[in-house]
């Protein structure tokens, strides 16, 4: 048809100024060509040679929210660290407390005003994200993978599946390692540790120097000292940095039972596996971090992306599981909370415990945690990303030449 369509539109023109002989010659050439009749291609012709008029643009959607609610938005989601809109339309009321609050948003000020929080409050998820869709950011570079099994010891530990349910109560955490190896894993590189609780999504996260076993250790009493609540189970990978003496020596001492993952299932430790995307490289990015003015910059980094985790940003839980229409097996969720309200509701802080993180949670200035977190971002490419860029370029790997690690995407 679209050749049809093409001959039609080169003869329309000739058609119309052509003679009674000549039409009826172009007829029969357009005949022998489409196999169409004499009447049909001569109704044809006379339709391509119309002049067409202008179809109307499309009309756009009309915006139900002001222009001063959209600006204001897009400075909540980037001090969000760019949340989803399913989390942020969670997070809008107790970011926008804690920002009028420490004087970051005030009325009458800077487009924000009642009404502005109010349009804020009513946002849908899907409006949220069609609204912020032209400011999202993608990371084009991708990570590896530096996991080596250890045979030793792991057919002591128990085995952890995907469809295993964990403790009612919070202190079940699964654990991961992620690599700043930038594009190769030859030679010694900053590594960060990762701890996630499974109930509440609460995370302890921290960098070493590499995967010795001294590190490691020094990393897992900073987080037992961390975190607020007692930790009672621990789920790792595969990997030598977690399956050895010193760490099951360490966890026996504090009553910490040990699970492990299948080797090749990372589905065993979904809850991780994510965090270590929308978290450790969302943040500390892909390049090769191999310094010690790069390890000090990332333990300075991770208190506040914890913070913004525990006490702003709401995480969705796993609840049970139910089947479709068409009879295959879901996996169930429950609405999203912020993990400190999670931590509330599980009821196992003393009211001492409770009142203190409340006041350190409302200290907390989300705000300013943007600005300390862009601050470290900024000095941690500065001194990463050349060197990334020039070791990736000797292994014939190029990169893209970014700023941050980060290509933006062009609004539609």
């Amino acid at each position: 048809m679209q050749a049809r369509a093409e001959i039609t539109a080169k003869y329309a023109r000739a058609y119309l100024r052509a003679s009674k002989a000549e039409k009826s010659q172009l007829l029969n050439e357009i005949e022998a060509v489409t196999g169409w009749t004499r009447d049909n291609a001569r109704r044809r012709l006379r339709a391509a040679a119309k002049p067409r008029a202008a179809r109307p643009g499309k009309r756009k959607r009309a915006r139900k929210y002001s222009y001063d609610a959209l600006k204001v938005l897009q400075r909540v989601w980037a001090i969000s660290g760019g949340s989803c809109g399913k989390y942020l339309v969670v997070a809008m009321e107790p970011l926008l407390d804690a920002l009028e609050r420490h004087g970051e948003l005030v009325h009458g000020k800077e487009r924000y005003s009642p009404a502005v929080r109010a349009e804020l409050l009513a946002m849908s998820p899907a409006t949220i994200d069609r609204y912020l869709r032209p400011a999202r950011e993608r990371d084009p570079l991708r990570g590896l993978s530096s996991t080596k099994p250890s045979p030793l010891l792991r057919s002591s530990i128990t085995i952890r599946r995907a469809g295993d349910e964990v403790e009612d109560e919070p202190g079940f955490f699964e654990v991961d390692t992620v690599a700043h190896c930038g594009p190769t894993l030859k030679g010694e590189f900053c590594r960060t540790v990762n701890l996630t609780d499974m109930r509440l999504g609460w995370v302890h996260t921290r960098s070493m120097r590499n995967n010795a076993a001294v590190h490691v250790l020094a990393v897992m009493n900073s987080a037992i000292e961390a975190i607020p609540f007692a930790v009672t189970g621990l789920d790792f990978d595969n990997g030598g940095e977690f399956i050895n003496h010193d760490l099951v020596n360490w966890a026996a001492d504090r009553h910490i039972f040990f699970t492990r993952g299948r080797p090749y299932r990372k589905n065993d430790q979904a809850t991780i596996e994510s965090k270590n995307g929308h978290l450790v490289r969302a943040y500390a990015f892909h390049w090769r971090y191999d310094t010690p003015e790069a390890l000090r910059l990332l333990n300075q980094l991770w208190p506040l992306v914890n913070d913004r985790f525990n006490y702003f940003l709401p995480t969705k839980k796993p609840i049970g599981w139910s089947t479709d229409r068409s009879g295959r097996r879901r996996r169930d969720y429950d609405d999203p909370r912020i993990p400190f309200n999670r931590l509330l509701a599980a009821g196992v802080l003393s009211p001492a415990q409770e009142a203190e993180l409340r006041a350190y949670r409302d200290s907390l200035n989300p705000a300013e945690l943007a600005r300390r977190i862009q601050t470290i971002q900024d000095r941690l490419v500065a001194i990463a990303r050349e060197p990334t860029l020039k070791l990736a370029a000797s292994l014939q790997q190029p990169l893209p030449d970014t700023a941050r690690g980060v290509k933006l995407r062009r609004a539609s």
